[in-house]
């Protein structure tokens, strides 16, 4: 087992609270000189739209992906100010969990790096947290930040 780091995934969904963590990936990146994706995934919300109509289906797809590119702009951003290429990347189709866990994967990437956000209380219960189902299913180690 190699602790080498060559390659970062930060998962970001665009809120203040992941700021810490994209801070953390950023760092973590300078000092080992590894490469940086900047991951967002559109949140899956399948049965909501089909019972909404296509156009308000398009115009939250839409939005979403919007709020994508804001999201991964802000990493690429914090990684140009340490000196690093971020690769933005979003990513459709797939729970949050689960693009984050397939990219690593099939980008063969070192370390992944996310926050502590999630749903919480019932909505917790019921569908459990991002961060618990990419610590539970990366086959990569995970960095949580709070």
């Amino acid at each position: 087992m190699s602790a080498e780091i060559k390659t970062i995934a930060i998962a970001t969904d665009g809120s203040e609270n992941v700021m810490n963590a994209v801070e953390w990936g950023i760092g973590l990146a300078k000092a080992n000189g590894a490469k940086v994706s900047a991951l967002y995934v559109v949140p899956h919300t399948g049965v909501t739209l089909a019972m909404r109509g296509e156009m308000w289906s398009k115009a939250l797809e839409n939005h979403l992906k919007d709020e994508g590119e804001k999201a991964t702009a802000y990493v690429v951003e914090a990684g140009k100010k340490a000196g690093l290429i971020v690769e933005p990347v979003i990513i459709d189709g797939k729970t949050p969990a689960d693009g984050i866990v397939d990219f690593a994967k099939e980008n063969d990437t070192n370390l992944i790096v996310m926050g502590t956000l999630g749903v919480t209380g019932l909505s917790h219960i019921l569908l459990g947290s991002v961060a618990e189902n990419v610590v539970r299913h990366a086959k990569r180690p995970v960095l949580v930040i709070p």
